[in-house]
């Protein structure tokens, strides 16, 4: 039924203007389309939608991931460069910032809002 159809990730924010800032300057993704209250950004082959919502930051989940390959050290140090700090989960082996080991590496971080986002190797 649906295997078919394109998909986008949706996130919930306080303020659109502080995520617009955050997922353009931070995260270098593109606004394809939006208002006062809705954004729509490129992100790879699908959309990233950002809504205003006062439930914004409360899902204790990933709210959005990408695999990054082996690219995940250098857009680390990268987003680290501007400003990103990354959680750290115990029980998980870690290097630095960058959790897991050989070659599945995994690393997470918080919007503005306290959206978990996650980057991944594979």
């Amino acid at each position: 039924m649906l295997k078919d159809t394109d998909s986008a990730a949706i996130i919930a924010v306080r303020d659109l203007a502080r995520a617009r800032d955050f997922y353009t300057n931070v995260l270098g993704l593109t606004v394809v389309k939006g208002d006062d209250n809705v954004i729509e950004l490129k992100t790879g082959g699908t959309t990233l939608v950002i809504y205003v919502s006062k439930f914004a930051g409360t899902n204790k989940a990933n709210a959005v991931v990408w695999g990054v390959g082996d690219q995940i050290e250098t857009i680390v140090a990268d987003l680290k460069a501007k400003g990103v700090t990354f959680e750290h989960y115990d029980g998980m082996p870690r290097t630095g910032d960058i959790h897991g080991g050989g070659d599945f590496k995994m690393v997470w971080f918080k919007d503005p809002d306290g959206n978990i986002l996650h980057l991944n190797s594979m």
